[in-house]
């Protein structure tokens, strides 16, 4: 009986009593024991078990059927306070079901401790902000559409009542591989003085791009990293570290200019740090001349990873001997210094920096994609005043698929239970397909088919927005516990709460939620993601 009284709490219907001993009596036999305490022989409780196994056997069914039947149904909840949106591989953004608090045999149960967020200090770090990568491809692919539907889509992207209300986005300096090609702003060999720098190929793609999205988010924050210095100020004097990949487009790298894991291909002189610290100080000067204030930058994107489109790679000494140099030419601009970008699941990687004082007063966190996210818990415990930032969302091969969108919702879930304060997607927009200049076809927000001039929204977008459209800049994450462990939860400045949360079973699933003293259920779909916002009682 003790089970069944654990479940009879004041805020779910009682059973019958008739559900009650048939139940009871499925547990094997029960029924008949008397209700004196007696001492059993082993003999006895062997019987007992066996009359139990054969009793559910024979009438289990009909008695659990019938304690089933007596089970009322949930009953629909109409609050203006509650929103619950799902979405599945077939049906995205979608009004959920919304219950008074209800019993099913496999309800599931999710509790909100909203007070725990309140916590000061370094663990409790609000919400920065979400967004996506300004990339020159992406601005291609909307240019192919119609000016009605390229604004819709970045409507939908930055305005701050809309869809996913992006905030904080990340941009290359120099060319990526989604850029159109292969450049830097200063390609000139020799120009320490940088006389030669200019930001006129930005003109095309990256600045018109920004314009765009800071026409529907006026208060939009962007942070920077470059792919690969001027291929002058690297040993190979190549923009690119590797070989193509088989089926990728060839870069016409020479053998002797490849590089590898584990060594400084920017060229480690004074003259060459300096001058480097300067083209970041003039990227950012010629940025905000066009109205667009970079607030943070990255030494560069994936240090460890010789790739074949633009890379360099550094060692964790080489960085630290360039961030003397690029952290006090940052500070004249009031710009922060992270370090990264961190692919490696190696956070000693991080340690040289942060041992050398110096160098560590400028560090004002982490940037960590792909394996980074493996010592994203270690980093965060042994350096919990850096910020941490998931600052590339991995891309997956182009195909936009509703699996991958799973995996994705993990590495969120991962990345906010360690720690993290902002959570960039990569690819805003692609043509269709997805391909990278270089031959890599990757993930988007949004596909464009630049023939038909038609676009859709991926699933990847519509888990994006599942977080972004609910959680605001100042949220700070909240532990939750209960039966259910695939869920996000997060306590907004006003007091509102958003929770997210995960059914990858095949059937339809009920959960009841608890936050203070408010409880009610919802239906998750099957295979589906939904976010439940609850604004203040």
């Amino acid at each position: 009986m003790a089970c069944v009284l654990k479940h009879a709490r004041h805020d779910v219907p009682r059973l019958s009593a008739s559900a009650v001993i048939c139940w009871v009596k499925n547990l094997g036999g029960l029924g008949q024991v008397p209700m004196e305490t007696r001492l059993w022989s082993r003999r006895q409780l062997m019987k007992c078990c066996a009359g139990g196994a054969a009793g559910m056997a024979l009438a289990g069914l009909t008695c659990r059927r019938d304690a089933a039947a007596q089970i009322p149904p949930a009953e629909p909840l109409d609050d203006d306070r509650l929103r619950f949106v799902t979405t599945t591989e077939a049906s995205a953004w979608q009004k959920g079901k919304v219950f008074k608090p209800t019993f099913s045999w496999e309800l599931l149960n999710l509790n909100v401790d909203a007070a725990q967020a309140a916590q000061t200090g370094p663990t409790a770090r609000p919400m920065e902000g979400f967004g996506g990568c300004f990339n020159e491809r992406g601005w291609t692919s909307l240019q192919a559409l119609r000016e009605q539907d390229r604004e819709s889509v970045l409507h939908e992207l930055f305005d701050p009542r809309a869809g996913a209300r992006f905030t904080y986005c990340r941009m290359p300096i120099g060319a990526n591989d989604y850029a159109t090609e292969a450049y830097s702003c200063d390609e000139t060999d020799g120009d320490f003085e940088l006389k030669h720098f200019s930001i006129e190929h930005d003109r095309q793609t990256l600045i018109p791009f920004i314009h765009a999205a800071q026409r529907h988010q006026p208060e939009l924050r962007l942070w920077a990293s470059p792919w690969s210095p001027p291929s002058w100020m690297k040993r190979n004097h190549f923009y690119a570290e590797a070989k193509a990949d088989l089926g990728m487009k060839e870069n016409g790298i020479r053998p002797e200019q490849i590089g590898h894991e584990g060594e400084d291909m920017f060229i480690q002189e004074p003259r060459y740090f300096d001058s480097y610290s300067r083209y970041f100080g003039r990227f950012i000067d010629a940025y905000r001349a066009e109205a667009i204030r970079i607030g943070m930058v990255m030494p560069q994107n994936e240090f460890n990873s010789a790739q074949d489109f633009p890379s360099c790679t550094w060692t964790p000494e080489g960085l630290t001997r360039f961030l003397h140099s690029l952290g006090p030419e940052m500070q004249k601009r009031g710009v922060d210094v992270f370090f990264g970008t961190l692919e490696r699941g190696n956070p000693k990687l991080l340690e040289t920096a942060m041992a050398d004082q110096d160098v560590a007063r400028f560090i004002k966190g982490v940037g960590m994609q792909w394996a980074g996210k493996n010592a994203l818990p270690a980093i965060h415990r042994e350096f919990p005043a850096l910020m941490i930032y998931q600052s590339e969302q991995e891309c997956g091969d182009g195909t936009n698929s509703w699996s991958y969108t799973g995996y994705c919702w993990q590495l969120m879930k991962h990345y906010f239970r360690s720690g993290a304060c902002a959570y960039m997607y990569w690819n805003i927009s692609t043509d269709h397909g997805g391909l990278s200049t270089w031959g890599w076809a990757q993930n988007s927000l949004v596909s464009v088919d630049t023939a038909a001039k038609t676009f859709r929204y991926n699933h990847d977008y519509y888990l994006l927005k599942h977080l972004t459209h609910f959680v605001d800049v100042g949220a700070r994450s909240v532990e939750t516990t209960g039966t259910c462990d695939d869920a996000l939860a997060f306590l907004n400045p006003d007091g509102s709460i958003a929770l997210l949360v995960r059914n990858e079973l095949p059937h339809a699933q009920m959960l009841q939620v608890q936050v203070r003293d408010r409880a009610v259920a919802v239906e998750l779909p099957p295979d589906s993601v939904g976010t439940l916002a609850m604004q203040p009682a």
